[in-house]
């Protein structure tokens, strides 16, 4: 099952306040993400956020096709919420209030994949 990692720049020195701000997140409403026709495409499988100095990094588990997963975390009331509360610790500003600003935040954050692997995908010499 693939990843995919959104990266932030934020001002060094807030990881406390981070941790918090995603320690009280409220859930994700709904990890199905469906097309225009109602059919699933995806499914959010977790997510894990790291932190370092100006850097914060947004671990995606997912499967199926990627292309939906920003438009449907636009419409999730708790992605709205986080982004409020870490707009105080941005260096940069991004507009994420509308559907379009959001999917050009999440094309522009995210990061190149050079490689993924699992269990699954390896075979094992035992």
């Amino acid at each position: 099952m693939p990843y995919a990692m959104l990266t932030f720049r934020i001002k060094p020195g807030h990881e406390d306040e981070l941790a918090e701000v995603f320690a009280n997140a409220p859930a994700l409403e709904n990890p199905v993400i469906t097309d225009e026709r109602g059919e699933e495409t995806a499914r959010l499988i977790g997510t894990g956020v790291f932190v370092k100095d100006d850097v914060l990094v947004r671990l995606v588990h997912y499967e199926g096709d990627f292309a939906g997963i920003a438009r449907h975390l636009a419409a999730q009331q708790h992605v709205h919420v986080i982004e409020s509360r870490i707009v105080p610790f941005l260096a940069e500003t991004r507009d994420t209030g509308n559907p379009e600003g959001f999917a050009a935040f999440f094309r522009n954050a995210r990061m190149r994949c050079l490689t993924q692997s699992s269990s699954e995908t390896e075979s094992s010499p035992l």
